[in-house]
């Protein structure tokens, strides 16, 4: 742990750390994500959705906790994408850090055509874990 904080540091210190937590989330979401949404991220028609046009969501604080619920709790149930729905089953990855989740989700909203208006950050990430919710009520409650 002390040693990840003096990384962090130095990091930071270099004016690095915004490439380094790039490249992190961009290695979670090729270990995670990638198989389904594909390195595209514009997913498998009918099965997997695109990942493109999260950035909306994520303007408003109500798409914010969204999105982090999404990766933390997974979702189930019906789901509407643009003209598509979609009815699976994403599993959560609550074993990540509050910070391994703000990088994953800065990746998305970074990527796939999305232009992340805010950078989520760990201290959000940390207050949505605090209350969990069922993978169900996730999907039910999209913006």
């Amino acid at each position: 742990m002390l040693r990840k904080k003096l990384l962090v540091g130095a990091l930071a210190a270099l004016g690095l750390l915004g490439l380094a937590l790039a490249q992190e989330g961009a290695k979670l979401y090729g270990q995670y994500c990638q198989a389904c949404h594909q390195p595209t991220g514009l997913g498998v028609p009918g099965v997997f959705p695109s990942l493109k046009g999260l950035d909306q969501l994520a303007k408003e604080e109500k798409g914010r906790v969204y999105l982090i619920r999404v990766v933390l709790f997974g979702l189930q149930g019906p789901l509407k994408v643009g003209s598509a729905t979609y009815n699976g089953v994403m599993p959560g990855f609550s074993q990540l850090s509050d910070a391994e989740v703000a990088a994953l989700l800065n990746y998305v909203l970074s990527s796939f055509g999305n232009k992340n208006p805010k950078p989520i950050t760990p201290e959000e990430v940390k207050k949505v874990r605090a209350k969990p919710v069922k993978p169900q009520d996730v999907a039910k409650g999209r913006p």
